[in-house]
């Protein structure tokens, strides 16, 4: 199996995946959270978001979160942003890459951005226009690339058409959302198939939740066809507040084991995850989906990997 020598593993969790836990996280917490991640070897963190807190009640201390943390020169700390408001507090919180995000499906779009796919542009070119004279990096979020809760399976061809659109607003990456964790790697082939016709896979990230458990299975066609950034969340956390039934993403850890039993580099440090994400399944308060988490739970809390 021809398989990536490195893969980058961009951190979710802070922002995914805190965002659809139903109790609020404090924020000495959430900072305390990307403190320690930021000293796992990670190299890319999405701290939070910047959508109005009447709709991510979970995350309307984003500011107070990027101002507290210790920011750790050798990571991207990176927040989602969905209009020009938003993009004015990020960067006041000095974010260093902004998320703009949509999806391919027309009902998942309307759902979650309250309008539709066509009508979204504009506003993402405000904040892509925005964040690039501000000297950010901007990354794109399409959701809905496998199926949808309310349109059902997804064409490739119309992921092609919204990632062309994202792509000629001067976006340097767009990561692919299976939303509802849906997808087997059938699926992922043929859309990857498609979108490598038109991209390179450098500027492609994949970002699978687990809600059947095929996340990893996926990850191993992406890896096949050549994609080396993934999407996953410590813990597993995540879901989805607009799309019922979808469960966590990935799991961080759970991902790491995978990809350096393989012998593929990543420059994370699997134990100190391990860690973190035994530190939230504490603050959230429940048992975590990972599997590397229920191993470690399963040794009172130790962390020993051979």
């Amino acid at each position: 199996m021809q398989l990536p020598k490195q893969v980058q593993i961009k951190e979710v969790g802070p922002r995914d995946g805190l965002q659809n836990e139903m109790m609020f996280i404090p924020t000495d917490d959430k900072v305390n959270l990307v403190n320690q991640l930021s000293e796992t070897g990670l190299s890319y963190i999405e701290v939070t978001s910047f959508v109005h807190p009447k709709w991510i009640p979970q995350l309307a201390d984003a500011v107070e979160v990027l101002k507290e943390m210790k920011r750790n020169t050798d990571v991207t700390y990176a927040a989602l942003v969905p209009n020009s408001k938003g993009l004015e507090r990020a960067i006041q919180a000095d974010v260093d890459d902004v998320s703009v995000f949509m999806s391919a499906s027309e009902g998942h779009n309307k759902s979650n951005i309250n309008k539709s796919i066509d009508e979204t542009f504009p506003v993402l070119k405000e904040v892509v226009d925005g964040a690039l004279a501000a000297g950010k990096t901007v990354r794109g979020y399409i959701s809905t690339v496998i199926a949808c809760p309310y349109d059902g399976y997804t064409k490739p061809e119309q992921v092609v058409y919204v990632a062309e659109k994202l792509f000629d607003m001067g976006i340097s990456e767009i990561s692919l959302g299976d939303t509802i964790g849906v997808g087997v790697p059938t699926q992922v082939d043929a859309l990857l198939h498609e979108m490598l016709r038109h991209f390179s896979a450098e500027k492609l990230a994949m970002h699978f939740h687990d809600t059947r458990g095929t996340a990893l299975a996926n990850i191993m066609t992406s890896l096949a066809h050549g994609i080396t950034k993934f999407d996953s969340a410590i813990g597993g956390l995540g879901g989805c507040p607009y799309a019922k039934g979808a469960s966590g993403n990935v799991a961080t850890e759970d991902l790491l084991y995978l990809l350096h039993e393989m012998g593929i580099e990543t420059g994370v440090n699997l134990e100190k995850i391990q860690k973190t994400a035994l530190y939230m399944e504490g603050i959230v308060g429940k048992k975590l989906s990972s599997k590397l988490v229920a191993i470690a739970r399963g040794e009172e809390g130790t962390c020993r990997i051979s």
